[in-house]
């Protein structure tokens, strides 16, 4: 469980609570998000990787084919055991642990590569930054990513936003927009940017992926909505995507950060 007062009003929020439907709906990330990354020279063979914050493994096990050695981490239970089932299913040795970025520890100069994937913002930047710093290896690399639909461009976004609003008015997750490109303050002490880039995908859905999706987000399925709010939401949003078409993109943006230890 996170509480954090920046988001949802300090409401406590779990994504271990929806990884049956997290490992089912949330793999959801184009071609194109992964090649990004292998153009980058990250994560392929020969490197050590640390994913923190991996959920259900959704990077590690996208991006095993390249030759990396993955270690995912993530502060849940129940999503750490789902990363583990996926990858045994498809016949991947990948390790797992249950760690937050901010207590994980392993030896100084451990890894090439630390990636954090739609999770970085939920980190306490004053433990977990100096932690990941210390276990990259000299000119290794910490790589966090965002990606998130665009709901002023996406008139079904907008309105399964305004569901999930209706039913928790807390939720701060709502109406993003494209951030700049620029590398932040809070990075200039221990990193150097490298790569910082914003650009836009068309993520393909179907009326029930898209609602899997929605569910599996931190405003419905990992909030404290009971489970009788959470069925309520359910009704309602698969009643107004029927009367969408069974298959529709979504336009979203895609922040990568990719900096180099000083």
């Amino acid at each position: 469980m996170i509480v954090n007062k920046d988001f949802d009003g300090g409401n406590p929020f779990d994504f271990g609570k929806c990884s049956v439907d997290y490992a089912k709906y949330r793999d959801i990330y184009p071609d194109l998000f992964y090649q990004r990354i292998i153009d980058l020279g990250l994560c392929v063979k020969g490197q050590r990787v640390l994913d923190l914050g991996t959920g259900t493994g959704v990077l590690p096990r996208n991006l095993y084919k390249y030759g990396a050695n993955f270690i995912g981490a993530d502060i849940s239970k129940n999503q750490i055991e789902q990363a583990r089932r996926l990858s045994a299913e498809a016949g991947m040795d990948i390790d797992y642990i249950v760690a937050s970025a901010e207590e994980i520890s392993f030896p100084e100069k451990s890894f090439d590569v630390i990636m954090a994937c739609q999770c970085f913002q939920y980190f306490d930047k004053a433990v977990a930054l100096p932690n990941i710093h210390k276990m990259l290896k000299d000119g290794g690399h910490f790589c966090t990513l965002f990606m998130a639909w665009l709901p002023d461009e996406s008139e079904i976004a907008k309105r399964s936003e305004e569901l999930v609003l209706k039913y928790n008015p807390a939720w701060t997750g709502g109406g993003l927009q494209r951030p700049a490109p620029a590398a932040p303050d809070w990075s200039k002490e221990l990193f150097v940017a490298d790569n910082s880039e914003v650009y836009d995908c068309n993520v393909a859905f179907s009326r029930d992926s898209w609602h899997g999706r929605i569910i599996a987000c931190r405003g419905i399925g990992a909030s404290s909505l009971s489970e009788d709010e959470i069925a309520k939401f359910s009704r309602e949003h698969i009643e107004y995507l029927s009367s969408q078409p069974e298959q529709f993109d979504i336009l979203h943006y895609v922040r990568i950060l990719n900096l180099m230890k000083k």
